[in-house]
């Protein structure tokens, strides 16, 4: 196995620049788009009327039309990752959304028979300068984004398994395209060459497929991308079993051009048609957005809601032992990143002196009042304040501590795919009885149902439940 210098540290660090912040470009995209709605509505009304006096039929349609055209650029798709598309998708998602806001607000005028209040060359007017200059902002972040991606920034590191035709066309159009931030580091292949080849074209062979979990660790690799013939088939489900451990994204580019396949998610990058392996519908852009919004708008009101609880709580905590009210836990949830999960200290401050093992709940030193806030799962409620930071979701798998992942991804197969979503405060698991320290199987099991069968109808039978049957269990404690 051949282990290419990567640069030090120094390419890892920049290509984690904007990475990290991926969450904060997505708002900020959201709010350009807002402002783009409202500025462009305010300007075409004054090079209609030469005033900005609006009156409130003209606030009303404006404040509507701004609400449906961020909300229809959500739904078809204007916030997804760009990466590898064409700028024509992209062009084609915002005009969708315009013209739709458009065809609405006529619709809606005329259903309420308010459309005499306000001019509808106006509306149109205010329709197409926006999405003039949605569309001329987004070209101008694609081509900076471009730029940077070109010069190192906001990379995903590529490692191509194959070496043959399909796998020197996937790393040719990669290469050829730089302004997609997809850096090929080498070829994984089992085949030996005549002429025992380390390298194609430049790039390197790093090893064979036994080699592949440690590259990826060390190569700090992002993506796994299968371009093998369909002879060799057999080898995408040793490259599945092999990266089972790893929040890895697995791709497999198909040598047959012209093949599709159901219920499959499938993409194109650069041309190339893209099978992913290892995904959710609930990350599609807006699935992603209506899980988003349900988590914030819940977890505010909740919060809201509970408030005089958690004082009280928190009173009841403090009076029964000493030490800090909160408990803070490494957990790790989507995406295989780690965060300080919120409960309220049911424990004596020294209980976990001795080290954490699975299943060691129950032995250990727990207060009075902290029994009975665990048995009534109140002791969960400080989590919604990790649902509404974004660490979490109020449904979705449980988070589990760093130091068990580590252990239970090389024993339960299929374990790491309950990361490819946010964790959460309830799930599907839960209602169904296994929470606490019950029978780990089951619970994945019951984790992979609800990322496959994920609904917001779903989620509010879950939340529905959990009120029901969920919150007072034998296993909570």
């Amino acid at each position: 196995m051949i282990i290419p210098n990567i640069r030090d540290e120094k390419e890892v660090k920049k290509g984690l620049t904007l990475k990290e912040h991926s969450a904060s470009v997505g708002i900020s995209h959201r709010v350009l788009d807002i402002l783009c709605l409202f500025a462009t509505g305010l300007l075409s009304y004054w090079l209609r009327f030469s005033h900005l006096d609006l009156n409130i039929a003209y606030k009303n349609v404006l404040l509507l039309g701004v609400i449906i055209g961020a909300t229809l650029l959500s739904i078809f798709g204007g916030y997804r990752a760009w990466r590898g598309s064409s700028f024509t998708s992209e062009i084609q998602c915002v005009v969708s959304a315009t013209f739709g806001t458009f065809l609405l607000l006529v619709l809606s005028a005329f259903a309420t028979q308010t459309s005499e209040l306000y001019s509808r060359i106006w509306v149109a007017t205010w329709l197409a300068s926006s999405t003039f200059f949605i569309i001329g902002y987004r070209l101008v972040l694609r081509q900076t984004l471009g730029a940077l991606r070109a010069k190192g920034y906001n990379i995903r590191r590529v490692l191509i398994i194959g070496n043959g035709e399909l796998g020197q066309n996937v790393a040719h159009k990669l290469i050829q395209n730089p302004s997609m931030g997809l850096v090929v580091k080498g070829f994984i292949t089992d085949q030996t060459s005549a002429n025992n080849e380390t390298s194609v074209e430049g790039i390197p062979i790093l090893g064979g497929l036994k080699d592949i979990d440690q590259l990826v660790r060390d190569l700090h690799i992002d993506q796994v991308w299968i371009a093998l013939p369909m002879s060799e088939a057999e080898q995408m489900e040793q490259v599945q079993t092999t990266l089972a451990t790893s929040a890895v994204t697995i791709r497999m580019v198909p040598d047959i051009f012209g093949f599709q396949l159901l219920n499959h998610s499938m993409t194109e990058v650069a041309g190339l048609p893209v099978i992913n392996l290892s995904t959710s519908h609930m990350l599609e852009g807006k699935n992603r957005f209506l899980k988003s919004l349900e988590d914030k708008l819940l977890s505010g009101i909740i919060l809201l809601c509970i408030s005089p609880i958690m004082i009280a709580l928190a009173i009841g905590v403090k009076l029964s032992s000493s030490g800090p009210i909160f408990y803070r836990q490494e957990r790790v949830s989507w995406n295989g990143r780690s965060f300080n999960m919120l409960k309220f200290r049911s424990m004596s401050v020294d209980s976990e002196k001795d080290g954490v093992k699975w299943g060691g709940a129950t032995s250990m030193s727990v207060t009075k009042f902290g029994a009975f806030i665990r048995k009534t799962s109140l002791d969960e409620l400080p989590q919604f304040i990790n649902v509404l930071k974004g660490d979490m979701s109020i449904v979705g798998p449980r988070p589990e501590r760093t130091v068990f992942v580590d252990q239970f991804k090389h024993e339960i197969p299929g374990y790491m795919q309950k990361h490819m979503v946010k964790a959460g405060i309830t799930g599907w698991a839960q209602i169904n009885g296994w929470r606490g320290d019950t029978d780990l199987k089951k619970r994945i099991e019951c984790d992979l149902y609800y990322i496959e069968h994920w609904s917001i109808w779903f989620d509010l039978r879950i939340i529905f439940l959990t009120f029901w049957k969920g919150f007072i269990h034998k296993n909570a404690a």
